[in-house]
């Protein structure tokens, strides 16, 4: 049942955002178009205190760039999208991946990594000392959260952005999938590796390195997609209200889970950080400065 739940959970958003990928190919040739070296590098800015994520340019692109008096023939649209995809994602994962060794964010890893080792420590007292309510209700609302901040981003990008060509639309669309597709496989092997029982498991102690599944609980999946998508609207649109409804939306989320008791406070805490600082990234890695929202030239590096 844990495993079904799991996965009813993840073809959610596979519902809502599976069209986004058919559609993908034309959004980027879109949103690209005039721009062949619009694959930036990108740095998060101080706005991100974590990390730094320095970026390397995409190699694809730049060779498209000084290849224009080439008499060879031109790949199709579809082959230059595909190897640019493959590219882009590879780089972000990398990037993502090898943040945390960069010397500039050893102190940022250390105040994280105690925090969430203080929080982890009393965990189970937290958990004990909210009021016993059913599960359902606050189940309920998490995921009516999460699909609903699905639905919304699907809607700015098929609405907005590919029916009524908006491009700053299209951008938001595009983003918000390479960051659920980044999240994803940073979120797999965390679950896998962890194997966190949940409140409900065991003892109710929250061991580790028993159960090596999709399935457990840290880092909260919930929190982790839905900070993630939070970020990339929030980033696009930094209006005020547009970003107190889309963190609200994930602190509530997040809230949500602890009173169902499905996770610990540092799951979410984990899983919050980390959707937020992907989101960040990615955001800032490949915005058009030109479409405005909180993306800059100052963000971009040079060839």
């Amino acid at each position: 049942m844990i495993l079904k739940s799991r996965c009813q959970q993840l073809a959610l958003l596979a519902t809502i955002w599976l069209p986004a990928v058919i559609a993908h190919a034309q959004a980027m040739g879109s949103i690209a178009a005039g721009e062949p070296n619009r694959l930036p590098s990108g740095v998060i800015a101080d706005r991100a205190a974590s990390f730094h994520l320095e970026r390397a340019w995409d190699a694809a692109a730049q060779s498209e760039l000084n290849s224009d008096t080439s008499t060879a023939s031109e790949p199709t649209h579809e082959e230059s999208f595909l190897t640019r995809a493959v590219k882009r994602g590879l780089e972000d994962q990398k990037q993502l991946w090898t943040a945390p060794l960069a010397r500039a964010n050893l102190k940022w890893d250390a105040l994280f990594l105690a925090g969430t080792g203080l929080l982890a420590a009393f965990d189970e007292q937290i958990l004990h000392a909210l009021p016993n309510s059913p599960r359902g209700p606050s189940s309920n609302v998490s995921n009516g959260i999460i699909a609903g901040t699905g639905a919304a981003l699907g809607s700015i990008y098929f609405i907005s952005g590919l029916h009524g060509g908006n491009t700053h639309a299209k951008e938001t669309g595009v983003l918000g999938i390479e960051t659920l597709a980044n999240t994803f496989f940073i979120y797999l092997p965390m679950q896998i590796l962890a194997g966190r029982e949940r409140p409900n498991e065991g003892h109710g102690e929250g061991n580790f390195f028993v159960n090596h599944s999709l399935n457990t609980s840290f880092p909260s999946g919930h929190s982790m997609f839905e900070f993630a998508m939070a970020s990339v609207i929030a980033h696009e649109y930094p209006r005020w209200w547009v970003q107190l409804l889309s963190y609200g939306a994930a602190g509530a989320l997040t809230g949500a889970r602890m009173t169902a008791k499905m996770h610990f406070p540092s799951d979410l805490l984990v899983g919050g950080a980390f959707g937020y600082l992907i989101g960040t990234y990615i955001f800032h890695a490949h915005c058009n400065p030109v479409l405005g929202g909180d993306c800059h030239a100052s963000d971009k590096e040079g060839p």
